[in-house]
């Protein structure tokens, strides 16, 4: 699902028009960047990979936008707060739900994250315990046909999903 892109000029605040139209902007993306987290979040928990990754693209436009226009409001913060104060009150409750959704986002990656370790790990680990040779006396590693040790051998990981 395509999302319209809002990049936020540099522009000075000279009136009450232009500070509505900056604080829509920054609304606006961060909407959409919500929308977009929100998505990939949902995905990533029920486990379709692909479908989330696929939306990182857009998020990190959105993200650049945003942040560009953050940086638009703060060097316009006096004359937003004397043209439109109740938009400098929008944009701040605006910004504390979207820290919650932020940090939802970063913990569904998080897991994610860990439990792709875990599995690497444990399959690596498993591997390295099939080239053991069962047998009597002491147990040694086979040798490799790459010439360093058991845990040095190849394990591939394949980044696309």
């Amino acid at each position: 699902m395509e999302r319209p892109v809002q990049r936020a000029e540099p522009l000075r605040v000279a009136d009450r028009v232009t500070a509505e139209a900056l604080v829509a902007g920054v609304l606006g993306n961060m909407a959409a960047l919500e929308a977009v987290l929100a998505e990939e979040a949902a995905h990533i928990r029920a486990g379709r990979l692909r479908e989330g990754v696929a939306s990182a693209e857009p998020k990190a436009a959105l993200a650049a936008a945003y942040m560009q226009g953050l940086e638009v409001a703060k060097a316009n913060a006096v004359a937003l707060r004397r043209f439109h104060p109740e938009g400098v009150e929008m944009l701040r409750a605006a910004h504390r739900r979207f820290t919650v959704t932020v940090e939802a986002n970063q913990t569904v990656l998080d897991s994610a994250r860990s439990v792709s370790e875990g599995l690497i790990k444990s399959l690596a680990e498993e591997i390295a315990r099939a080239q053991m040779p069962a047998g009597y006396g002491r147990q040694t590693p086979a040798p490799s046909p790459y010439g360093r040790g058991v845990r040095s051998g190849p394990l591939v990981l394949s980044r696309n999903l």
